[in-house]
């Protein structure tokens, strides 16, 4: 698995108005309905009832947001750069301005655990957050994240 399987380019965006965790799930919601044409508010209300378990904020400014989704057949995501982190309750109580969302199958079973997996290693590469955080422009992102060499699980 790749993250090309995974995203597609108009799925990535830069979000400057995103004021609270809310607010970037409505924005997920709308990005997901538009790239893979799934129900906004479903896909909102998906996000919220998985953050309510507890929160996707894994830290060092990311966060990993995922839901089961009725309407797709295969795992998918959505990535969005915050011009300005905002707080998502993580765990090292760090602002989050990197958002990997996953949206999975209500059948996925193991292929949601090896992309949440696969995105959250790659996102705890510093290096690589530099690089995405420095490129502001969904399509350079978008190369970033695609152009990555999937690393085995151990």
């Amino acid at each position: 698995m790749n993250v090309n399987d995974l995203l597609k380019p108009a799925a990535v965006r830069v979000i400057s108005g995103a004021s609270s965790k809310k607010r970037l799930m409505h924005d997920i919601g709308d990005i997901a309905a538009s790239a893979y044409g799934v129900s906004a508010n479903g896909t909102v209300e998906a996000l919220m009832e998985r953050e309510s378990l507890g929160p996707t904020g894994v830290g060092h400014g990311v966060a990993l947001p995922h839901a089961r989704l009725p309407e797709i057949d295969s795992v998918t995501g959505a990535f969005v750069l915050l011009e300005r982190p905002i707080d998502f309750e993580a765990v090292d109580r760090q602002p989050v301005d990197l958002v990997f969302a996953l949206f999975a199958p209500e059948d996925a079973g193991v292929e949601h655990l090896k992309a949440l997996a696969l995105i959250s290693r790659t996102l705890r590469d510093g290096a690589f957050c530099a690089k995405l955080r420095a490129n502001p422009d969904p399509a350079k992102i978008y190369t970033i994240l695609t152009e990555i060499t999937p690393v085995q699980a151990a």
